[in-house]
């Protein structure tokens, strides 16, 4: 239980400074928002989410490609409901993030099976959910003089540890 809690603040900590990365390179390079921009943005992160959990099971690669999947997925229902919902499109396809990484984590790394993997995925979805609509004020009421990255980071951790901690926590099967 603790190395998982460990490695969940680590993945936490690693993927709000890349988040965070992606939001320097927002602010300074992309003057308006372009979908092809945030499916590299949804891709890349989650490829970082999948290798992150691929390390974590041994199994690397099989976590990069699948996280990929995982992102492009997400991305792309971002953009499909974005012109019914706006920018509120983010949080289901969020939530949808976690599902995936929840079914990635079972199925592909071979982390939790059955009921677990379910309990895990529904955790990771509601609980990361609510912190990313927790800190959704980043972007949805910026600040004036530009994003405060520090800050930032300490959102985006916010965001990201419940999803680990919920798929990080806990009994693994062994194989």
């Amino acid at each position: 239980m603790r190395r998982g809690a460990l490695l969940a603040v680590a993945g936490a900590v690693a993927l709000g400074a890349l988040n965070t990365l992606g939001d320097l390179l927002w602010a300074r390079f992309v003057s308006a928002h372009r979908m092809f921009f945030g499916i590299v943005h949804g891709a890349v992160l989650s490829l970082a989410i999948g290798l992150f959990l691929g390390l974590v099971r041994g199994r690397p690669a099989r976590g990069a490609w699948g996280g990929t999947a995982v992102g492009l997925a997400a991305a792309a229902s971002f953009y499909v409901l974005a012109p019914v919902l706006g920018y509120a499109a983010m949080f289901p396809s969020w939530i949808a993030l976690w599902i995936g990484f929840a079914f990635l984590d079972s199925r592909g790394l071979g982390a939790a099976t059955g009921r677990s993997a379910v309990v895990r995925g529904l955790l990771a979805a509601l609980g990361s959910g609510l912190a990313f609509y927790a800190i959704s004020g980043i972007w949805t009421r910026p600040r004036p003089g530009g994003p405060d990255y520090t800050y930032n980071l300490a959102c985006w951790t916010f965001a990201f540890l419940p999803g680990f901690l919920a798929l990080l926590t806990g009994k693994v099967p062994r194989e």
